[in-house]
Order: C-alpha cells, then sequence, then structure tokens
C-alpha cells in the first residue's frame, strides 16, 4: 500500500476526493387509479405465481389454475402499465430528428407524433373492444370462465392509454407543444 493516498493507494487521486459521487434524484410519489390497479395486480399475480411454486415443488400436486391466471395476469398488467407509460410519456422514442430540428419543425413533428400516437392507441381500443365482443363464447381452459373477461382486463388497459394519450394531447396542443420541444434530449447524457 502507497502511503500518499491512505483511502486506497491511487497516489494519482487525492484522499480528499470521494471515489464515488452519487446524486440522488427527489422522489415523487404520485396517487393515480392506474398505479393502484397496476400495484393490486402485481401482488396478486405475485401471490399466485407464488402459490403455483409452492404446490408443485413443495407440495408436488400442482394447482391447475394458477398458470392459467398468471399467464392473463401478466397481460392486464401490461396494458393497465401502458397507461402508466403513456402518462408519464416514456414511450420509447426516436429523437435523433428532433435534435437537430430547429424549434419549430421540432414542434410540428411532435404534433404530428402525438396525432399518430391518439390514432394509433384509439385504433387498438376499438380492436379490443371488438375482441372482446368476440371471445364472450370462449371458455377459458383450466378455469370454467369466459374469455371476454381476459380481454375485456385488456380493453379496459386500452381506454386507460386512450385517456392519458387525449390528455396529453390537449396539454400539448393547448401551449403549440412548446414546452414538448423545450424539453427534447432532457435526460441525454453524451459521454
Amino acid at each position: 500500500m502507497n502511503g500518499d493516498n491512505p483511502v486506497d493507494g491511487d497516489p494519482r487521486r487525492p484522499a480528499s476526493e470521494p471515489l464515488i459521487v452519487a446524486h440522488d434524484q427527489e422522489v415523487v410519489i404520485e396517487h393515480h387509479p392506474e398505479d393502484w390497479l397496476a400495484f393490486v395486480l402485481f401482488w396478486a399475480l405475485a401471490i399466485i405465481v407464488f402459490l403455483q411454486f409452492y404446490t408443485r415443488y413443495i407440495l408436488n400436486d400442482s394447482l391447475s389454475w394458477t398458470e392459467e391466471i398468471a399467464r392473463y395476469g401478466l397481460m392486464w398488467i401490461t396494458f393497465i402499465g401502458g397507461a402508466i407509460v403513456v402518462r408519464k410519456k416514456t414511450n420509447i422514442a426516436v429523437e435523433l430528428l428532433l435534435q437537430f430540428s430547429s424549434r419549430r419543425v421540432a414542434r410540428v413533428l411532435l404534433a404530428i407524433g402525438d396525432v399518430t400516437q391518439l390514432f394509433f392507441i384509439a385504433l387498438l381500443a376499438y380492436f379490443s373492444i371488438e375482441i372482446t365482443d368476440r371471445m364472450s363464447l370462449q371458455i377459458m381452459t383450466v378455469v370454467d370462465w369466459p374469455m371476454s373477461w381476459v380481454y375485456a382486463g385488456i380493453a379496459f388497459g386500452c381506454f386507460l392509454m386512450l385517456a392519458r394519450q387525449i390528455q396529453k394531447f390537449w396539454q400539448n396542443a393547448r401551449d403549440g407543444w412548446r414546452r414538448a420541444a423545450e424539453s427534447i434530449g432532457d435526460g441525454l447524457i453524451i459521454d
């Protein structure tokens, strides 16, 4: 060990400088219906999967319904989580063109993107109702319930996404996509 630096023996780094510097962001807890619904579904799904594991590997006598309900619960969480993603504006997006555009062009591109997302989610919500209606005659494999219940949860998630997208579109349209254009590249780290 080198005597110059009692912390780690590295003579290039002064002893007073910390090795790692971490800055925590302020945690903001939001209470939205889709957050609570996803929270409850997540823990219900965790209990069902644990029950499946316990009965299959510990008791050696698996409950047949746990796998099917877990699969459908995961589908529900996916679409309800989609509403959270739309609300937080954390959709996957390619912003390369926006990075190199003027503010005016970026605002137009953001408006086109919002309209496209609104159209796509509205179409998704429409088709989710159609498939829910069509699946009313089909029964689940193990549990004697109609498959329309599964697809009704997916439709509910699609309509939550649509409501959040309409809210996002309205907020952006009211200020002419100015705030959205100013936030391009937030969180972008270039090393």
